[in-house]
């Protein structure tokens, strides 16, 4: 731009068309994404001028104090959320509905170019140079229209795992069938006007009978592949070259020439009489350390440490680093039980006459809630060290974590270094890139460790577990278990993050779309009556013509002393949780009403003995609700029976969690304290979540196995309640509790809060109905039902016990409710209309407000109108009884929400995060710093080596504050003709090393002043074995002539993606020719960032060593 030129204004933006902005390659307009933006802009400015649009005016409401303390705190909501680093929403979180039967898996880069991401029904691959790109309207799949674009392919069996090789730039994938397929990048092509990217199978074969469930590609080549039952095969490099190498014609070959090449490693070590543990257990983690010379196995429990060149076992040993015996130890369960045995055996043996039948009773069921709660924690969880993840760092060291949360270092001989613990939830994935190490946990964390261990930084990166991740184009990218993606800056937490939060939030306006959601809440105590049709239309078929979501909330559908107890053993176990006939009774005929199918949908209803919530959508907004969860919350009879409590129904709607809690809390009048604890206890320990498959086949016949015990002991407890034995019945229910929360906790999908915080308190607004209970105080009869007939409900009011325990701040803090303007909706004699239809019976119930509905959303007393500060704003429409209806002896109640929405348009905010990359002067300055590579000198760019040769190539830091990182790989081999000519071995590009070749360290770490020795060593391995069917079946010689070997040295800075490569040439000669100075080998990109270099050493043997580098330090 000119000086002296009027800087753009904020329209200008979107429509100017300069070449300028055109050869910016962080900037994505179009006229979509320029009408969106200013239609965004006029809702912000609309906002501001509080002009706009409400359909009537809300009712006054009371609001309870205690609302901004502890649990009750609201969640943090901002643009740019402050508590974490900004991110880059590759693939925004899709609605759990959308992904059934697709979710994504696993990550892996390649050539820091390509992300590519395994799921259920394929492959997809992200070009990391369109991460800011709008996702592309012509191929948006179901779940991902604010996702940046990708490509995927056809439709497979689910990914368990990936492997990338940067050098032939081919991504392995593994499968539940079995199979193993090679997929690789092909050039772009043009779409119209855009670039459109593609790929394609290249090789696929039978792997495993079983499930794939990890692979990796050695130093020289080879993958290895690891299933179920420690199956662990090698296919090795030559087949695999020479099945890619077909054409066409023979293409059909290629599968059968792989799957007959096979190594079963297993198979060679037990052959030998070697037994251990490691062969029995599932191969769940390959690992190729960084030396090029060991591979190591994991299961959950154990290790092996594998010689990569010749196969052969070197050790195995445990998570405590001891080394395995040749005998197979006792399964420690085993050992339990027979423990648990002999105790028993022991007890038997003692005298019981002088217990009573009761104690004896007490005693028998108590061992018995005991047991479930033993075999089920042993059977659900097993050993909490389980290892969950396995990498490598640069420097050579090996690190673990595990489910307790513990991260285990160990040295690349399978010793055992130190152990660190930040969080006690399991460890899903550790990633280490330079100088860093990533840690995701299950509770959506990310820390970020130094090499030594020492805590960098952490935050919350997403709302479900961090279940694997990958670093490319200056991005550490999460994926999440409900399926999204995000990028952080590998250089997170730093200065850098300070900037570019400040100039996303500036720019909040531009991606903030407001949404607009009426929402018809109702709550009824039916009495185990059933409803007429005129009794629900008037309830809630009458309100729900302009509703969008339709909540209903029914108490005592269900009651008895039977149907408690079979409905408790249900809870117990997790087991049956659909619902009674009477239960689905009463959906169908809400549904009915509410014209499912044609107008509303049902997304999820939930059932605690009684309790039973149910939740109906407009049609119109199906697409943008979902992740439903629901809960259930026994608060009756020690906390185990659902005669009293509360279930839950959570979704996302735009976004943003809502959650519905239908309750019904401790009766009498005098029981106000039990209702306060009953809302508390419902409060901190609802969890919502579904029935999981977590559970191993242990514990899973614990379940049936154990439910006509937990029947037995409901019924005994519901006996002796009834019988007057209550306290007896109390301490029983009270194990039995305990047992059940064991088992509750055991079913969680994974999703876990920040500790200490309940998960309502996580939710953007809570609305909570149901009969509370509460009553009038200091009232009788008469003088209640005189002020109702005079409609004096203000004096009532003050009388009411919810309001006088809400101000106080004893229950419902924080919360809020419209003012009453309705009669008291208890107690009612059944079917006589009118007021003159209160109790007018024997015990003459003082009329109460018992069926209430409260909520809270996001609004605070500092911020009220709808940002993405404050992202859920509603107020209360319509707050009434239903004084018609006369089948239960209380009245329905019902309440109409209207509930403004802020949500952010991922794709544009996807845009804006690229255009500040880009633009922002202060950004790309420090981008430039953080990006630069130590000056560095390789002591050679030849190397020719002879039998057994040895060759030391220096690699010498010349900074004298940075370290340098270095990696060096095989980017091709060659044959030399007798012309001279060069032809290359891999139509493919390079696998790997070749076996007679030997470079030790491939990776490390070189100090600021420093040199890097790195030994480049001729082996005399003139022959290979070639394996048919598992079994050596001949042997064959290599090739006698000189060969070629163009090695790639890639430096790096400490935490950056940048590099500067360095080329050299080992000629294997064995002819004893020289090696021409200038030539270069045909086929062979050269890059124009290249490093210094010293001038060509003959034989580069160790003793060459620069004058200028005599003052520098070697380790």
């Amino acid at each position: 731009m000119e000086s002296g030129m009027d800087p753009p204004k904020i329209f200008d933006r979107f429509y100017d068309s300069s070449e300028e902005e055109q050869e910016n390659e962080f900037l994505y307009t179009d006229t979509n994404t320029a009408g969106k933006r200013l239609d965004y802009m006029i809702q912000f400015l609309d906002r501001r001028l509080e002009n706009h649009h409400r359909n009537s005016d809300p009712l006054p409401e009371f609001v309870a104090p205690g609302g901004g303390e502890g649990i009750f705190r609201l969640p943090v909501r901002a643009a740019v959320h402050p508590g974490r680093p900004p991110c880059l929403e590759l693939r925004p979180h899709p609605l759990t509905e959308t992904q059934l039967g697709c979710f994504l898996r696993n990550l892996v880069c390649v050539d820091d170019s390509e992300l590519w991401v395994g799921s259920e029904n394929g492959v997809r691959v992200w070009s990391l140079g369109d991460v800011y790109k709008p996702a592309r309207e012509d191929v948006v799949v179901n779940g991902d229209q604010e996702t940046a674009p990708f490509v995927q392919s056809v439709t497979v069996s689910p990914t368990l795992c990936l492997v990338g090789h940067d050098a032939s730039r081919m991504v392995w994938s593994g499968h539940k069938d079995g199979r193993i397929r090679c997929w690789k990048m092909l050039a772009d092509c043009r779409d119209g006007d855009r670039p459109r990217s593609f790929f394609k199978e290249v090789l696929s074969w039978q792997a495993h009978r079983t499930p794939v469930l990890s692979m990796v590609v050695t130093l020289y080549g080879d993958l290895w592949s690891g299933s179920e039952g420690g199956a662990l095969t090698v296919w090795p490099l030559e087949s695999i070259e020479k099945s890619l190498s077909f054409i066409p014609e023979e293409r059909h070959m290629s599968a059968l020439i792989v799957e007959r090449s096979y190594i079963d490693l297993r198979s060679q070590v037990t052959g030998k009489g070697i037994c251990c543990n490691i062969f029995s257990a599932d191969v769940k983690y390959l690992l190729s350390d960084h030396s090029g010379e060991n591979v190591w196995s994991a299961g959950y429990l154990s290790f092996a440490l594998w010689d990569s060149r010749t196969r052969e076992l070197l050790k195995a040993f445990n998570i405590d680093g001891q080394i395995e015996n040749l005998s197979v130890a006792m399964d420690p369960t085993i050992e339990e039980e027979v423990r648990v045995k002999v105790l028993a055996g022991s007890k038997k043996e003692k005298s019981q006459s002088s217990i009573s039948f009761f104690q004896r009773s007490r005693n028998a069921l108590m061992g018995a809630a005991d047991a479930v709660r033993r075999v089920a924690v042993r059977g659900a969880f097993g050993d909490d060290r389980k290892t969950e993840a396995l990498i490598t760092t640069i420097d050579g060291n090996i690190w673990t974590g595990c489910t307790n949360g513990s991260i285990v270092q160990w040295d690349g001989n399978g010793n055992r270094l130190q152990e660190f613990q930040y969080h006690s939830c399991p460890v899903q994935c550790l990633f280490a890139f330079g100088l860093r190490i990533w840690v995701g946990y299950a509770s959506g964390l990310i820390d970020v460790l130094d090499l030594n261990g020492s805590k960098l930084g952490g935050w919350i990166a997403h709302s479900s577990p961090v279940i694997h991740m990958a670093v490319g184009a200056g991005f550490i990218f999460t994926l999440a278990n409900h399926g999204g993606i995000r990028g952080w800056r590998i250089t997170s937490p730093g200065p850098l993050d300070n900037v570019i939060c400040k100039e996303l939030g500036d720019r909040e306006f531009l991606y903030t779309k407001l949404e607009n959601v009426k929402i018809l809440a109702g709550t009824w105590n039916v009495g185990q009556e059933r409803a007429t049709h005129d009794s629900l239309i008037s309830w809630l078929g009458s309100a729900a013509t302009g509703a969008d979501i339709v909540v209903a909330g029914l108490q005592e559908v269900e009651m008895g002393a039977g149907f408690l107890a079979m409905s408790a053993a249900k809870e117990s176990m997790q087991v049956g949780l659909e619902g009674s006939s009477v239960g689905q009774l009463w959906l169908d005929m809400i549904g009915k009403i509410l014209d499912e199918g044609s107008t509303f949908q049902r997304i999820g209803y939930r059932q605690l003995a009684g309790l039973l919530i149910m939740v109906w959508v407009r049609n119109d907004i199906r697409s943008h609700v979902g992740d439903i969860d629901v809960a259930a919350v026994p608060c009756g009879f020690g906390r185990a029976i659902g005669n009293k409590g509360a279930v839950g129904l959570r979704m996302r709607v735009y976004d943003r969690i809502l959650c519905f809690v239908n309750c019904h809390f401790a009766a009498h009048l005098e029981a106000v304290n039990r209702r306060n604890a009953d809302f508390d206890h419902v409060y901190r320990t609802m969890i919502f979540s579904r029935p999981s498959n977590i559970l191993n086949s242990a514990s899973g016949m614990v379940k049936y196995l154990l439910l006509p015990c937990f029947i037995a002991c409901i019924m005994y407890i519901v006996w002796l309640v009834y019988s007057s034995r209550l306290p007896l019945a109390l301490s029983i229910a009270a194990g039995v509790s305990s047992s059940i929360q064991v088992l509750r906790g055991a079913n969680v999908t994974g999703i876990e809060p920040v500790v200490g915080i309940p998960e309502l308190s996580e939710a953007d607004m809570v609305v909570f109905l149901g009969d509370f209970n509460y009553r009038l105080d200091g009232i009788s009869y008469d003088e209640a039902r005189d002020f109702i007939s005079q409609r004096s409900f203000d004096w009532l009011r003050e009388r009411d016990q919810l309001q006088a325990e809400m101000k106080s701040g004893n229950v419902f803090q924080g919360m809020r409710e419209a003012v009453i303007g309705f009669p008291p909706t208890y107690k009612f004699e059944k079917h006589q209309p009118g007021l003159a239809g209160y109790d007018s019976g024997e015990k003459r119930r003082i009329p109460a407000w018992c069926d209430r509905i409260l909520y809270r959303d996001n609004c605070s007393t500092t911020v009220s109108t709808c940002s993405l500060d404050c992202p859920v704003i509603a107020s209360v429409l319509q707050y009434e009884a239903c004084m018609d209806v006369t089948d239960s002896d209380h009245k329905p109640v019902r309440c109409i929400f209207n509930v403004e929405i802020a949500r952010v348009d991922n794709s544009i905010r996807r845009q804006e995060f690229g255009e500040i990359m880009g633009s922002n002067e202060k950004i790309r300055h420090m981008l430039v710093e953080q990006n630069k590579v130590p000056e560095t000198i390789v002591s050679t760019n030849n190397i020719i080596l002879q039998n057994q040769d040895t060759s030391v190539l220096r690699i010498t830091n010349k900074s004298g504050e940075d370290i340098a990182l270095y990696e060096i790989v095989c980017e091709g081999e060659f044959t030399i003709h007798e012309s001279g000519q060069l032809s290359s071995n891999h139509s493919f590009g390079s696998f790997g090393f070749p076996r007679w070749l030997q470079v030790s360290p491939t990776t490390g770490i070189v100090e600021p002043d420093h040199i890097a020795e790195i030994a480049v060593h001729h082996d005399e391995h003139q022959t290979l074995e070639e394996f048919v069917d598992g079994v050596p079946q001949n042997w064959w010689c290599e090739d006698a002539r000189d060969k070629e070997v163009m090695l790639l040295i890639k430096v790096r800075g400490g935490c950056t993606t940048e590099i500067k490569s360095h080329r050299i040439r080992v000629r294997h000669s064995i002819s004893g020719k020289k090696m021409p100075v200038e030539r270069k080998p045909k086929n062979v990109n050269t890059q124009s960032s290249v490093l210094q270099r010293a001038d060509f050493l003959g034989n580069s043997c160790t003793s060459d060593v620069f004058a200028h580098l005599q003052n520098l330090h070697t380790p």
